[in-house]
């Protein structure tokens, strides 16, 4: 990443952009954006609400529901930490200002054999949101590599977030947009999954939903954390607990002509507690272990028994602040969340 925009190595993400001229002169050239983004949220929000409860799920999760993020520079060991699992979906980062290690991510991909489904989250930054010809030029070069194998793509990550990248709900929805030509020109069998809203932040997920930009999403994706709530049955807003955000985020996708009614959740974790600085929270957000396996399990089966969500991707594999595996000090442990894992795909396929 180029600065402003500075990675955080420990906890694989962003820092917050700290140079905060740039922040507030970004912020005021796309204000614009904020006049729909409010104007469709006062006819949508409320209405989804009183609707949310009359759209009832019917997806069969009982197969393909469980899917787990790894990474190119967890090592080799993630590809025996997944056939122990059984999980057969993988998410992968292609970070667009890592392009010179694509075919590294290549091969990394294919080893975890041809059983694997990979979705391929393509991670954006500013220098290819502002660059068209730069963004076709490495966006093509990702799908000749990929694709041969690779049949989803998630185009962005956390969009609601100025430090990843965007300014604007209307800026992404362009950049999809221009992602989307690219699909359907070279290869249009290929499935695009959007927005990547981050969190409970369900008017940003209105606007990109609800719009009248040239594009739609094959499948929706939502990095749906409630992990400050605590307990995935805390609310938020006095009645969203995780099942209700599900049923909001269910109507908001049965309501909008944008998307199928498809919707994966492509990010979701507990911080752990004594893991500064890898937690990506602070400590007052994080959790023990044994909370954290509990935590997980009560998820996955809210998300399952709702029939409204198609798949859960945790993230993920090895992530000492995190993960379902600890590796500092260059050792590999598996914490209770592996096992409480391992055990949900296994009731899974009995």
């Amino acid at each position: 990443m180029q600065k402003p925009f500075i990675w955080d190595k420990y906890s694989d993400q962003p820092y917050p952009i700290k140079d905060k001229a740039y922040k507030k002169q970004m912020r005021l050239k796309h204000s614009w954006a904020y006049i729909p983004l409010l104007c469709i949220n006062l006819i949508v929000f409320p209405l989804s609400i009183m609707l949310m409860t009359f759209f009832k799920g019917k997806r069969d999760t009982s197969l393909d529901f469980y899917g787990l993020g790894v990474d190119i520079d967890k090592g080799e060991i993630q590809t025996t930490l997944i056939e122990e699992l059984g999980v057969k979906h993988l998410l992968l980062r292609m970070p667009l200002w890592d392009m010179q290690r694509i075919d590294g991510y290549v091969t990394f991909a294919k080893s975890f054999g041809e059983d694997k489904q990979i979705l391929i989250n393509i991670i954006q930054d500013r220098e290819h949101i502002e660059d068209k010809v730069l963004l076709q030029q490495d966006i093509e070069i990702i799908f000749e590599k990929f694709t041969p194998f690779v049949s989803e793509y998630q185009i962005g990550q956390a969009i609601n977030r100025t430090k990843w990248g965007f300014f604007s709900m209307d800026e992404y929805l362009q950049w999809f947009m221009c992602i989307q030509k690219i699909r359907d020109e070279k290869c249009p069998k290929v499935k695009l999954i959007g927005s990547s809203v981050i969190d409970f932040e369900f008017h940003y997920t209105i606007r990109t939903l609800f719009n009248f930009f040239s594009m739609k999403y094959d499948t929706f994706s939502s990095l749906l954390y409630v992990d400050r709530r605590g307990s995935p049955h805390n609310t938020q807003m006095g009645i969203f607990d995780t099942k209700n955000k599900i049923n909001m985020l269910y109507a908001l996708v049965r309501l909008s002509p944008k998307t199928s009614n498809s919707i994966y959740i492509t990010e979701v974790n507990w911080p752990l507690a004594h893991t500064a600085p890898y937690a990506p929270t602070s400590e007052l957000e994080c959790v023990e272990e044994d909370m954290y396996a509990k935590y997980m399990l009560e998820y996955h089966t809210i998300a399952k028994e709702s029939k409204k969500i198609q798949r859960v991707y945790w993230h993920q594999l090895i992530a000492s602040g995190y993960g379902l595996v600890d590796d500092r000090d260059d050792k590999i442990r598996k914490t209770e969340a592996f096992y409480t894992y391992k055990r949900m795909i296994k009731d899974d396929n009995i």
